[in-house]
């Protein structure tokens, strides 16, 4: 299977190709592997003014028309599943057994939206909570917010397009989407789909595009909800630009594990290498600290030790292969310099640490001083450190010891130390016995702190999509 010489991006649902601008290239090879079509200042403008016109005719569509929209691309994916993984694999250097995984949870996303696009209800409510409501009664329903821009990153582009685009879909919104322009493919493939239906004119634009000029994605007044996910630095700055517009952030994390004197070490190593090093690391909820407790920290070290050096590293498209190369040799080389520097701290290199290019070998430290940047920061890398503990407070307090809260792990069987973990983590989710990689398509997910704000999952996604508009009946006291 190869990819198209070249992809158009799509305007107001069609297909355009103005240029080849955008090389894509193999992250394994460093080889361009397509080229794609970039937007300029004045195609974003076009499709942001092509929604705004869509916005009534989707608002008006029929539930039924719109989860019939939604079962299309479900069956298209599920056809075209195979090419999906194999674009992924190459544009952004994922194993194909985790490109196929992803392609199988851009399916999942859209079905759970078709689902949920005949299930959006209101609420009747009793007003006369006094005698001067006394004949009143109200009702509520909600209603689309209006044109979306959508902002995805390049470590999951297949299903974090979906988790913007299948929501305002659900709900009826127009959008315009900025895909990350190292992987612009899947969300351009997901463009192609949408074209075959009978969406409104305008419904959705596509525009791969130089982050230096793509701005209106972020200042135009015509749009209604930012929806943007990436690093902090760049989240928090877009929401201080975007004016009166709904913003919602899914940053990054440094995500924690906690391995209780009571966990099943076997079981909690197999998952801890999972959540370290699947697609080298780069996750937001990749797990970076691994806190243990002193009773069992030797010997789980051990394991995690002896699995990590086992993994397999190489050509993503290799059925073997464990960890491909991260998105690009300047990511890579900044982490091997974090590892380095921890190492002049006082850490404790405990496998891997060795840098092929792209390439990273899985890596384990331990000692690392909390004022590393492998402490403080987020890796996104195959890099993660050992800690250890001896009461459960402490490293409940270790775990909020970071200016992210995007999600933690606890391997524990004690049901107390659950519940005080879920009480006390300043986190957007608590993961029990499993990694804080752990995710499904319809759960609530997101952040606090600098990790984000609002929370994606279709159904959580759908309702900052829309607005609540309120009716109020006033009937004469005659009438009652």
């Amino acid at each position: 299977m190869t990819l198209r010489d070249v992809y158009p991006l799509y305007l107001a649902n069609k297909a355009e190709q103005p240029n080849t601008d955008l090389a894509v290239t193999d992250k394994f090879t460093g080889q361009v592997a397509t080229r794609v079509a970039m937007a300029d200042a004045a195609t974003i403008d076009r499709g942001i003014a092509a929604a705004v016109e869509a916005a009534a005719p989707m608002a008006a569509m029929a539930a039924y028309e719109r989860q019939a929209v939604l079962m299309h691309c479900v069956k298209r994916f599920t056809e075209r599943q195979e090419e999906l993984a194999h674009a992924l694999c190459i544009e952004a250097g994922k194993p194909i057994k985790d490109s196929r995984g992803e392609a199988g949870r851009l399916i999942d996303t859209f079905h759970i939206a078709a689902e949920e696009s005949v299930r959006m209800t209101g609420e009747v409510q009793p007003l006369d909570i006094s005698a001067r409501a006394k004949g009143y009664q109200g009702m509520w329903k909600r209603v689309p917010i209006g044109p979306c821009s959508f902002v995805s990153p390049f470590n999951f582009p297949l299903n974090l397009a979906a988790h913007k685009i299948a929501p305002a879909l659900a709900v009826g919104c127009p959008f315009v989407m900025k895909p990350a322009s190292r992987t612009p493919l899947g969300a351009l493939i997901i463009g192609e789909v949408l074209a075959e239906t009978d969406l409104p004119p305008g419904a959705f634009s596509i525009l791969p595009a130089r982050r230096e000029g793509a701005d209106l994605f972020t200042t135009d007044d015509r749009l209604k909800l930012l929806s943007f996910t990436g690093s902090p630095d760049v989240g928090w700055d877009l929401k201080a630009r975007a004016g009166k517009k709904k913003v919602i952030l899914e940053l990054g994390g440094n995500a924690a594990v906690i391995i209780d004197k009571d966990a099943d070490l076997e079981d909690a190593a197999e998952r801890v290498v999972f959540g370290a090093f699947y697609q080298s690391g780069q996750s937001c909820v990749g797990v970076q600290r691994i806190i243990v407790h002193d009773a069992v920290y030797d010997a789980f070290k051990a394991l995690l030790v002896g699995k990590a050096e086992k993994l397999v590293c190489g050509n993503p498209l290799d059925e073997n292969v464990f960890i491909g190369p991260m998105i690009d040799v300047k990511e890579a080389a900044r982490l091997d310099d974090w590892i380095n520097e921890a190492v002049a701290a006082g850490a404790t290199l405990l496998c891997g640490g060795t840098r092929d290019g792209a390439m990273l070998e899985a890596t384990l430290l331990e000692a690392v001083p909390a004022s590393a940047k492998l402490y403080r920061e987020e890796a996104f890398g195959p890099v993660a450190i050992f800690s250890r503990f001896s009461d459960i407070d402490a490293a409940l307090a270790e775990v909020n010891d970071s200016r992210f809260g995007l999600q933690a792990g606890v391997f524990t069987r004690d049901l107390f130390h659950m519940l005080k973990a879920w009480d006390r983590l300043e986190v957007g989710g608590v993961i029990i016995n499993d990694v804080p990689s752990y995710r499904v398509d319809n759960m609530p997910y997101g952040g606090v702190k600098d990790s984000g704000l609002g929370r994606e999952g279709v159904r959580f996604a759908m309702e900052d999509m829309t607005e609540i508009r309120n009716m109020v009946i006033r009937r004469r006291p005659q009438d009652l």
